[in-house]
């Protein structure tokens, strides 16, 4: 018999990086289930403007995700206007790609800050809120990336892979209450963030509202792994039964080596030089030297 789905009908949700790609469409999927949504990103104007196309009481907040204080600020916020947070969704992140040996410092520390200490200080601050209430859940985007390493996004795929381990760890100190945690792991997602990656052979670019759904279903069902497609999960099992060798003449053989190392520069352009000024502080002549590529 299968389990009794919970119902997501006026939970308090927060979601970082909620202005754009798949915070928005979570957020919408979320809205639909009955939600009440706070969107926090550092693009303040455009979460605003995307809060009102949502209705449904969503509210848009600043945040910057790599500040512990500014992270405070928005749940703190989020809870006195729309009740105390049931689900944090941990989406905010970036992914500049090129060769590793050619990665400006800058450029890894950004990724850091951003992909793994917004998740980590995020959780903690959830988990705070959480655990004595005794309730909540925690999803924490991390990507397929996590669970494999691609030519070309190695920092990348080392921040996804930390946050995997970082969910895994805290499901099991979680361990004995009613605090859930989810760990989402998509393929390519048709967004502004995978603009000019290749497809794998066999593994098409997911559309954000996959990802959306897998994310609402997960809330419902309490699942930890979430792999989107799902299918993937079934290859990844698969593979990881061979030696390395047998997986990585597969993984030429499906071209999953070219998706990030084969990324088109100049489809990517617009967005690597927004990722490259997403954290406060940075002015155009200190990231110049690593967008010019």
């Amino acid at each position: 018999m299968a389990k009794e789905r919970r119902s997501l009908s006026g939970k308090v949700v927060a979601i970082t990086g909620g202005a754009r790609g798949i915070g928005k469409t979570t957020a919408v999927a979320l809205v639909r289930k009955g939600c009440r949504v706070a969107i926090g990103d550092l693009d303040v104007e455009l979460a605003e403007q995307t809060a009102q196309s949502l209705g449904g009481g969503t509210i848009a907040l600043s945040l910057d995700v790599t500040d512990r204080e500014s992270f405070t600020s928005f749940l703190d916020e989020a809870e006195r206007q729309i009740g105390p947070i049931d689900v944090l969704v941990n989406n905010a992140g970036i992914m500049p790609l090129g060769q590793f040996v050619a990665e400006e410092d800058a450029t890894a520390r950004r990724m850091i800050d951003i992909n793994l200490h917004g998740v980590i200080f995020g959780t903690k601050l959830a988990m705070a809120r959480m655990i004595p209430r005794n309730s909540g859940h925690i999803v924490n985007i991390a990507s397929q990336a996590g669970k494999a390493g691609f030519p070309g996004g190695a920092t990348y795929c080392a921040t996804k892979h930390a946050v995997v381990g970082l969910s895994e760890a805290v499901r099991a100190e979680l361990d004995g209450t009613d605090v859930g945690v989810s760990c989402v792991m998509p393929a390519v997602v048709n967004t502004e963030l995978a603009s000019g990656l290749k497809e794998a052979r066999g593994v098409k670019n997911l559309e954000p509202e996959e990802v959306a759904d897998a994310i609402v279903e997960a809330l419902e069902t309490g699942r930890f792994d979430v792999w989107v497609p799902r299918s993937t999960q079934y290859i990844a099992t698969v593979m990881n039964l061979m030696p390395r060798r047998g997986r990585e003449a597969i993984a030429r053989f499906l071209k999953a080596d070219q998706v990030l190392a084969g990324a088109d520069p100049a489809a990517r352009a617009a967005y690597e030089d927004r990722a490259a000024h997403s954290e406060p502080g940075l002015e155009p002549e200190e990231v110049s030297a690593e967008t010019a590529d």
